[in-house]
């Protein structure tokens, strides 16, 4: 596996991000050595850990304010950044992508090098798909979950045009244009310098092919890889009663239905005070952070022990 590496100096001077990162070794999952994978983490350590998951095409940067606010709660949060993303390894190719290979490099990252316990997760995009994942196959380490423009496909149920027309778009594109793809997902009209630090990471082409892979990833139909996996997964997630939040904005095409399905199907949902932010987009985390962060600080420690 031909894998890149983020020079540092793409990362200097990010505006509202001034938390130092710290890195992981997980295995690549083909035998050829590791990858190093991204985090920063805020709070106080011996506070109810916050694990917040990014999506396509983001990486931790999009958590910045969600960060602060969970922080002063009295929350440990720590904030990853995909294989592919952010300040973690890249894999040159996109076929080094996989679903099975995004979930285990995560799994490894928090539960086996980090040893996280008791997780509350926080899941946008990619990181329900990911985090969804990990809470049924991992449930004994999840105190809690909120899900945030997000769902679980599983190849039996149609996504939305709007999400078909993405797809295409990243594929065709000869030039992806991640800061563009960020502020289209925006209510807010989003600074220059805060565009230039969703390109940080990626100083030309040949560092994205994570960000291609994705949306190829997302099983479409029953026969897709991790269709049948997701699947299995639901089949555990219909019987968790661990704690279980919605927390989406009102104005995101892609997602938006699933905050009324997924409450239908989770019984830890049943009972909470599953919240529309509005005045948000695809990314919530830009539009109204501050709030979704109250919004899971108050989820997270209404729970016995903060947990």
């Amino acid at each position: 596996m031909d894998i890149l590496r983020t020079p540092d100096a793409r990362f200097a001077d990010l505006p509202g991000f001034g938390y130092e990162p710290s890195y992981v070794e997980v295995p690549t999952g083909d035998g050829s050595g590791s990858l190093r994978v991204g985090y920063v983490a805020a709070g106080p350590a011996a506070g109810p850990v916050v694990v917040c998951l990014h999506g396509e095409p983001t990486w931790s940067y999009l958590y910045r304010k969600v960060i602060a606010v969970l922080a002063d709660a009295g929350c440990r949060v720590v904030a990853p950044d995909l294989v592919g993303f952010g300040r973690s390894d890249k894999p040159a190719e996109v076929a080094d992508h996989s679903y099975a290979r995004h979930v285990e490099w995560m799994r490894a990252a928090l539960f086996d090098v980090l040893d996280l316990r008791d997780v509350t997760l926080l899941g946008q995009d990619w990181g329900g798909l990911i985090g969804l994942r990990l809470l049924a196959e991992n449930p004994d380490r999840f105190a809690g979950a909120v899900a945030a423009n997000t769902g679980l496909p599983d190849g039996r149920h149609e996504m939305p045009e709007i999400w078909h027309q993405f797809r295409a778009a990243v594929a065709a594109a000869p030039v992806l244009d991640i800061g563009r793809f960020v502020a289209s997902g925006c209510q807010v009209r989003l600074d220059p310098a805060v565009v230039a630090a969703y390109d940080a990471p990626f100083p030309d082409e040949t560092y994205k092919a994570g960000p291609r892979a994705m949306p190829q990833l997302v099983p479409i139909t029953p026969a897709d890889p991790g269709a049948v996996a997701n699947q299995r997964a639901w089949e555990v997630l219909t019987t968790l009663t661990t704690p279980f939040l919605c927390a989406f904005s009102d104005g995101d095409p892609i997602t938006g239905p699933m905050a009324e399905i997924l409450p239908k199907l989770i019984p830890g949902a049943d009972g909470r005070p599953h919240t529309t932010i509005r005045g948000a987009g695809h990314f919530l985390q830009e539009d109204q952070g501050e709030e979704l962060g109250r919004v899971v600080a108050d989820f997270v420690l209404a729970q016995p022990a903060g947990g």
